[in-house]
């Protein structure tokens, strides 16, 4: 199939799944918000990450964001370490909507593919956001379990947390390593054969 063909595909299936108007009430730009939270972990749950993630601009974010906490779907915390950053979390009012994603459709239809051709096809998917993320100079989200920081083997040693992130020196639970990272880093370099692990 032709290159072309094949970028065009992937920007037409984006547009139809998020769709052009309001689903549950939230506009395309805000699901995009509360998904990428309910995957982000504890360091990547900021405005300027999301902005990072989306490929937009932290005004245009922090607009929507805004418009998400005033109707009680986001609660934000001030760091305690820096007093002009803020983390934000999905509140169980936007746990409870998330159900309503008009994303589903899409997962349904992934899902309905033979698990050879998942594994094949995600695979192919991972390795162009990186070959993009990396021609546009954007950032490569990804999780734990594929990034060279992580330490740990899982193995609980006296005194010791069972995982450590190397960039940030923090322990991190078990449940936390399939949660997308801003900070996140391929454990092999990014070649043509070589899938990095990322997610949109």
């Amino acid at each position: 199939m032709d290159s072309r063909v094949i970028a065009e595909l992937v920007l037409h299936l984006g547009r139809i799944t998020s769709g052009d108007g309001l689903v549950g009430g939230l506009t395309p730009g805000q699901w995009a918000i509360l998904r990428y939270l309910a995957s982000a972990n504890r360091f990547s749950r900021t405005p300027s990450a999301f902005a990072a993630f989306h490929g937009t601009t932290r005004g245009t974010a922090s607009q929507a964001i805004k418009s998400l906490v005033a109707q009680g779907y986001l609660k934000q915390t001030r760091s305690r370490t820096d007093g002009r950053s803020v983390r934000l979390d999905i509140t169980n009012k936007a746990r409870a909507i998330i159900a309503k994603d008009p994303l589903e459709a899409l997962v349904q239809a992934a899902d309905a593919l033979p698990p050879g051709v998942r594994g094949h096809f995600s695979n192919g998917l991972q390795r162009l956001l990186g070959h993009v993320a990396s021609a546009t100079n954007k950032p490569l989200f990804g999780t734990c379990n594929t990034c060279r920081h992580l330490k740990g083997d899982g193995c609980c040693k006296e005194g010791l947390p069972t995982y450590i992130c190397g960039f940030l020196s923090e322990s991190l639970a078990e449940e936390e390593l399939d949660e997308l990272c801003i900070n996140f880093a391929p454990d092999k370099p990014l070649s043509p054969r070589t899938p990095s692990v990322g997610r949109a």
